[in-house]
């Protein structure tokens, strides 16, 4: 069977979106799915902000405004309130409901150790479809035969 590992690293909205997409296509498709959430990325899965992330509009140059007036107080939410908005309408969830929807068709769901101890984070910090926290090595051992992507 075919194995992708998806490493998430960003905690903005558009850094965490693009690799719950991916690995729900890839069950969908009957290819596992692991997912490793490290650094800022993190934030999708730590229970009091999946539901919170905010587009960065500072030095983002897919959006259509100067990143000055990103650094404007309430760009940033009204950005991600309009990116929610069309998200809505193509039937595609929020992080809290993607996390689950993954983990329910199978996918695994681990957090970097490394981490998780810098950030002095606790198990419970995390939402209940968290599989593990996990080293890096252990990662690449759970990876073996398949995909690595970094998104």
């Amino acid at each position: 069977m075919s194995k992708v590992s998806i490493i998430i690293s960003k905690g903005s909205f558009e850094g965490v979106y693009p690799g719950l997409i991916m690995a729900n296509g890839a069950l969908m498709e009957g290819i596992d799915a692991i997912l490793f959430f490290t650094f800022f990325g993190l934030d999708a899965i730590i229970k009091r902000r999946m539901d919170n992330l905010k587009v960065a509009t500072v030095g983002n140059p897919a959006l259509p405004i100067p990143s000055l007036v990103g650094i404007l107080p309430g760009v940033s939410s009204f950005v991600t309130k309009q990116m929610k908005n069309e998200m809505e309408k193509l039937d595609i969830p929020p992080v809290s409901e993607f996390i689950e929807m993954i983990h329910d068709a199978g996918g695994k769901i681990y957090a970097c150790k490394a981490t998780v101890d810098m950030f002095h984070l606790k198990k419970e910090d995390f939402c209940e479809q968290l599989d593990d926290i996990v080293t890096v090595g252990q990662f690449y051992e759970m990876s073996l035969d398949g995909q690595i992507i970094f998104t």
